[in-house]
């Protein structure tokens, strides 16, 4: 029996907009995931960056119990999540050129590395410039973002692209334009955003790939434990130990 109460419209909205990644995105997750055993396996080293909101799912994968250990954050100051104050002035900076370069220039990125880099919009010039300088720097580029961005709204960028023209794969999450699930009467906006819930679960299916695809050639994939488990700790220094000049976390 169908709920109609607003909590159950929105959660039948997420569920919906999950079997769509498990149905029509299964071969750019397997690809993604694929990518970062290829990049573990040959010494590369694994970054993530998210503007604002989009910083959650990117966060969300750096120093993860059942995560891989070489998850990187790349930070701008400013722009990782909304603790800078004015909260505005971090959607501010993702429109500014030359930002995006001037981070990378100074950042631990080097040829070889992947970046995956989250902007639900994929407009600004910031995550646009940021792939395709990583791009010129030897760097491998997953973007995720909303593919309908690309022919609903303008690119910010001087360019006139978007973050999905400069990338080595792109992950479609499917997110409407908005970011709003539900409409409701008397409410005068479209409300109950979706994109932290279905952009974090598309990286995690990327994650499980990757570490499956490690298993599959024998290699050890570089797995965190939760440290409330008996045991998590050790595992952990272990594994960090290991990887210890690919985890800039840890330093």
């Amino acid at each position: 029996m169908s709920d109609r109460t607003p909590a159950g419209q929105f959660l039948d909205a997420a569920i919906g907009l999950l079997r769509r990644l498990r149905d029509e995105e299964a071969e750019p997750i397997a690809a993604a995931g694929t990518l970062l055993a290829d990049a573990v396996a040959d010494g590369g080293r694994l970054f993530a960056f998210g503007a604002g909101h989009s910083s959650l799912a990117a966060q969300d994968l750096v120093y993860r119990a059942g995560g891989l250990a070489l998850m990187n954050l790349l930070t701008v100051p400013g722009m990782v999540g909304v603790d800078v104050m004015p909260a505005t002035l971090g959607s501010a900076l993702e429109r500014v050129d030359g930002l995006a370069s001037v981070v990378l220039e100074s950042s631990p990125l080097r040829e070889g590395d992947v970046l995956v880099i989250i902007s639900l919009s994929g407009r600004n010039a910031l995550p646009v410039e940021m792939a395709m300088k990583a791009r010129t720097m030897g760097v491998r580029v997953i973007g995720v973002t909303s593919v309908a961005y690309a022919s609903e709204t303008s690119s910010r960028h001087s360019s006139g692209t978007f973050l999905k023209d400069h990338c080595d794969l792109v992950l479609d999450s499917g997110i409407a334009v908005g970011d709003a699930e539900l409409t409701w009467d008397g409410v005068p906006a479209p409300f109950a955003p979706a994109s932290t819930v279905v952009t974090s679960a598309l990286l995690q299916a990327v994650m499980a790939t990757a570490a499956a695809a490690l298993a599959d050639r024998g290699i050890e994939p570089p797995l965190l434990r939760s440290g409330n488990v008996d045991g998590g700790h050790d595992w952990n220094a272990r594994v960090m130990t290991e990887y210890g000049d690919r985890i800039f976390y840890h330093h």
